[in-house]
């Protein structure tokens, strides 16, 4: 099918084109806006699989393909072809402004990504001397080097013998033994954190030594040769809490070598036991990368033959996530069909697509399958009287349903109309006002999980250990029990829009926890406040619309990037991009702002942008794993979300409506 693109008068895309418009017939803009979302429609049905879902790709940054390569050579198994493919990729995604590696499109250097990078493209046979490598190398060193990376990359180092372990914060392995009332314990932290940290447990007691068969090392990444510069770097805040468990880990450092071997391996066993309860067949334990692979690892550790049934079945996990493209393959950090179904049923019924129709139908049924009803997961040491009743981001992973998964299910079952989802609804609405926090918020896996104190660990500095509530989330929360039929003065609708109002930041945006940003939280709320009935002047509404008009940039779009998670990037905007332009407009449009010339311009904005088969080009990441720390491009949102704007525009406009009855 052709895209738009071969179709406009100017080619799509540039600056020029609010003069283009101005010319424009009614009649001729009808048609085009028309065109556009038949188009985009037709070819996202194309792309519903057999079953009833869609699945796109989901792309981090270089650290993960990084890691594949190197999970392989610590296992003494290289795959020559496929990394071959990887170093590929790993060269086209090398800066060529500061010639490391970014967390997300043309960002920073990040030294922890960059000597994975590196690492990888030597294990695949890269010549240091090549001209990439040595300005890679340059790059590195000239950021500190690689003892100056962060935790989680100087374990890595420390297995391939490129660090000495004492380079390494102190995690006993006797953690997992810890009680519930413990100041530390592994239900504390978030699920990532946990999934992640129980196999790495074993690998830090153990200390094993990877196979790394053609003895390959780094040393050329640090800036001096002599032992004394491969030191335990600290990374913490500052925070006096900081300078305690910084002397907390000078006590553990001289007691964990004591620990007995009994209480050692009783402490194993405990960690063998959470990981294998939760392995979660061919989709890995937690459903995510880091856990997958920490979890192979430790396994080797332990022993386990190649064709023991947990490892065959971790592998196998981890294997799902490849992605080959011609000559080029990246490993995925997760697979994401559920959120990727629920949000294209959407836009396809957003365009008009008839619930009663194929499509729908089968989404429907393919989704209420995979409800978790029957698994209650580590949510439940937190609201032990709650019903399952979640979804998971992956096509598996019962122990941890996410809230936000299943409000925006939610959504769209209730959106389908078919009392076939009426039980599934009932269910989904009682889990999620049984996962509401304390504050009125909603974390994405846990109920109150705001130990912060543990964010200043020696361990964490990554600052990623916890699952707090967030306004993104929350909002879909309340939007889905608005949908649902709760109205004002149910407690938790109540209890959410006190949470949401206070959570509103000086200049009228949200934060964005989970989409690139503040665009995405502002999104997110003024969704939530439109379905629940708040009027369009409240202040907080006004504000927003008024922080949103001033976002948008003169080719009619809007635009963020990773950098304005760091509070003095706020506000910058290098580029215009399809999916934030799309957020922007469903806000304003949730906000009644439809009949503006700022909507009017973002919708010419989108209409005229480059895309082709239902799908705009997007290169930016629109999302975020852990802000300041992992990043996500979604290859999905560049396909349903300006589908979603442009058809509800058209829909409010044909129907001289101010508002939408849903809550997304």
């Amino acid at each position: 099918m052709e895209g738009s693109r071969a179709r406009h008068p100017d080619g799509g895309g540039g600056s020029g084109k609010a003069a283009l418009y101005s010319v424009m017939s009614p009649d001729v803009f009808d048609a085009r806006l028309d065109d556009e979302v038949e188009s985009a429609a037709d070819a996202l049905r194309t792309h519903q699989r057999e079953d009833g879902h869609w699945l796109y790709d989901l792309e981090a940054d270089a650290t993960i393909p990084a890691e594949y390569v190197l999970l392989n050579h610590f296992l003494g198994e290289p795959e020559p072809q496929l990394e071959a493919k990887m170093a590929k990729y790993l060269r086209r995604i090398q800066s060529d402004r500061h010639h490391g590696w970014p967390l997300f499109h043309d960002g920073d250097l990040d030294l922890s990504a960059s000597v994975k990078a590196y690492y990888a493209l030597k294990f695949a046979g890269d010549d240091p001397e090549d001209a990439h490598m040595v300005r890679a190398r340059e790059a590195i060193l000239a950021h500190g080097g690689a003892a100056h990376t962060n935790v989680f990359t100087r374990i890595t180092l420390a297995l391939f013998e490129q660090l000495p372990w004492r380079a390494i914060p102190v995690m006993p392995i006797g953690i997992m033994a810890l009680p519930c009332w413990s100041p530390f314990n592994i239900l504390k932290v978030s699920y990532w954190s946990r999934t992640v940290i129980a196999p790495l447990l074993i690998l830090m007691s153990e200390k094993p030594r990877a196979a790394n068969p053609d003895k390959v090392d780094i040393c050329e990444l640090f800036v001096t040769a002599p032992e004394e510069e491969r030191r335990y770097i600290v990374n913490h805040t500052g925070a006096k809490l900081g300078y305690a468990f910084l002397a907390l880990d000078m006590v553990l450092r001289r007691i964990e070598p004591l620990i007995p071997k009994r209480a050692r391996r009783h402490s194993i066993g405990k960690a063998v036991a959470f990981i294998t309860k939760r392995l979660n067949g061919e989709d890995g334990l937690g459903g995510i990368f880091p856990a997958m692979a920490n979890t192979v690892m430790a396994f080797r550790t332990l022993g386990y033959a190649d064709d023991h049934p947990h490892y065959e079945i971790a592998r196998k996990a981890i294997r799902k996530l490849l992605v080959e493209r011609g000559d080029e393959a990246w490993c995925q950090p997760c697979l994401s069909p559920v959120w990727d179904t629920a949000l294209a049923m959407q836009a396809l019924m957003e365009a008009g697509e008839p619930t009663s129709n194929a499509s729908i139908e089968k989404a429907c049924t393919w989704i209420r399958d995979l409800q978790i009803t029957d698994v209650r997961g580590d949510w439940g040491s937190k609201a032990p009287d709650v019903a399952p009743g979640g979804w998971a981001f992956q096509y598996r992973n019962d122990f941890y349903p996410d809230v936000d998964d299943t409000a925006v299910v939610g959504m769209a079952l209730d959106r389908a109309d078919s009392s076939a989802n009426d039980d599934a609804l009932r269910r989904a609405a009682d889990w999620i006002i049984g996962m509401q926090s304390k504050n009125g918020g909603w974390g994405s896996f846990d109920v109150d999980n705001t130990h912060y104190y543990l964010n200043h660990i020696t361990f964490a500095d990554h600052g990623a250990l916890l699952d707090p509530p967030t306004a993104d989330v929350s909002a879909r929360c309340l939007s889905f029990l608005a949908q649902a039929g709760c109205g004002k003065d149910h407690p938790a609708v109540k209890a959410a829009i006190a949470y949401l109002r206070a959570e509103q930041e000086e200049d009228g945006s949200w934060f964005g926890r989970w989409g690139t940003n503040y665009v995405y939280g502002t999104w997110s709320v003024l969704s939530a406040f439109n379905v629940i009935g708040i009027a369009a002047d409240d202040p907080a509404i006004v504000q927003a619309v008024a922080w949103l008009n001033l976002q948008q940039r003169a080719d009619g779009g809007w635009g963020e990037d990773g950098a304005t998670y760091w509070h003095e990037h706020k506000g910058e905007a290098k580029t215009s991009t399809p999916t934030q332009t799309s957020w922007a407009l469903l806000a304003l449009m949730a906000a009644g702002e439809t009949d503006s010339d700022i909507v009017k311009n973002g919708i010419e904005y989108l209409m005229d942008a480059p895309h082709a088969d239902g799908k705009w080009d997007e290169q930016h990441y629109n999302a975020v794993g852990f802000p300041k720390v992992f990043y996500l491009m979604y290859h999905g949102y560049p396909v349903y979300f300006p589908l979603w704007a442009l058809a509800r525009y058209r829909r409010l406009r044909d129907g001289n409506a101010k508002t939408t009855n849903f809550g997304m």
